[in-house]
């Protein structure tokens, strides 16, 4: 299969290994590609799990949020440029018949000793 984040690279070989241990993420893009992937398979778990517990979803809200990652066809993810800590992002995929996309400039740091998302402007 290949990787939601960049089909040119196979899934196993690139965000899998996040949502195998979120503790070998390297960096705040890697991170938010995995999330990327993430939102693609519905894996509300690691969507949580790389959440900053301060900004972390509740179980209601996950579980709304995986009825909708389930409702749209995801079509890609277009990288724009980071920093740091930062990751600045478009997101498209199809819902109801339109292609929709999430643009964010996403931020990141270190909870736990393992990135994780803080928030989006």
């Amino acid at each position: 299969m290949n990787c939601p984040c960049n089909p040119e690279n196979l899934y196993k070989d690139c965000c899998e290994i996040a949502h195998n241990n979120i503790k070998n993420v390297i960096s705040a893009e890697q991170l938010m590609r995995s999330r990327y992937s993430a939102f693609v398979l519905a894996d509300i778990k690691y969507l949580s799990k790389s959440h900053h517990s301060s900004t972390r979803l509740s179980k209601h809200k996950y579980k709304e949020l995986e009825k909708w990652t389930k409702s749209v066809d995801w079509v890609k993810l277009e990288f724009l440029n980071s920093t740091e800590n930062t990751v600045r992002f478009n997101a498209f995929f199809i819902e109801k018949g339109n292609l929709e996309s999430i643009q964010e400039n996403s931020f990141f740091c270190k909870e736990n000793n393992h990135w994780v998302y803080l928030y989006a402007k």
